[in-house]
């Protein structure tokens, strides 16, 4: 298994197709890093399409974006799957029918590959959560094993404190006093 890339890292440069709406004719798009320029943004990876703890994670993402807008701040969706299966998926899943980021198709396993996030024997990401910022440099990673989902909000709070470039305590939430 490739190294886990980390903090003060740059992001890897990638184009990939993406999932982008259920419209006709819309469904989908490609996308790049260059979309990550100038914005912060939060790039989660999950392992495989129709499975039962991936759409929750999906689902709660959705349910938190107007948190993640009102920071400035994009989501991508990643997983190994092609870009015909997240239609699928999302055309059969009423959690997933009304996303308001991209899931990205990750299917030659470039990104998740030079990230170092693909499961040593199965081949498929972990449920990785990258925090890059506007330049494009990653200030947070959090990586959970397949069997285990994370925590969303945890992630908002990080991207608060991140935010704030400065010293911030253990527990802190937005609104409270930093240390800087």
């Amino acid at each position: 298994m490739p190294r886990m890339l980390g903090i003060g890292e740059k992001f890897p440069d990638f184009s990939m197709e993406a999932c982008v709406s259920l419209e006709k004719g819309k469904e989908f798009k490609t996308l790049d890093n260059k979309a990550l320029k100038g914005k912060w943004a939060v790039v989660f990876f999950w392992p495989l399409d129709f499975t039962f703890v991936c759409p929750t994670e999906i689902a709660e993402f959705n349910k938190e974006l107007k948190n993640f807008h009102d920071r400035e701040a994009e989501v991508y969706g990643v997983s190994t799957d092609s870009k015909f299966v997240h239609l699928a998926w999302r055309n059969n899943h009423p959690d997933l029918k009304n996303l308001g980021f991209p899931m990205l198709a990750d299917n030659k396993k470039d990104l998740s590959d030079a990230l170092g996030v693909l499961h040593a024997t199965e081949k498929i990401p972990l449920r990785a959560t990258y925090i890059v910022d506007p330049d494009g440099i990653v200030r947070w990673v959090s990586v959970n094993d397949l069997s285990v989902g994370r925590n969303v909000k945890e992630v908002i709070r990080t991207l608060d404190a991140l935010q704030t470039d400065e010293l911030c305590p253990c527990n802190w939430e937005k609104g409270q006093k930093t240390l800087g």
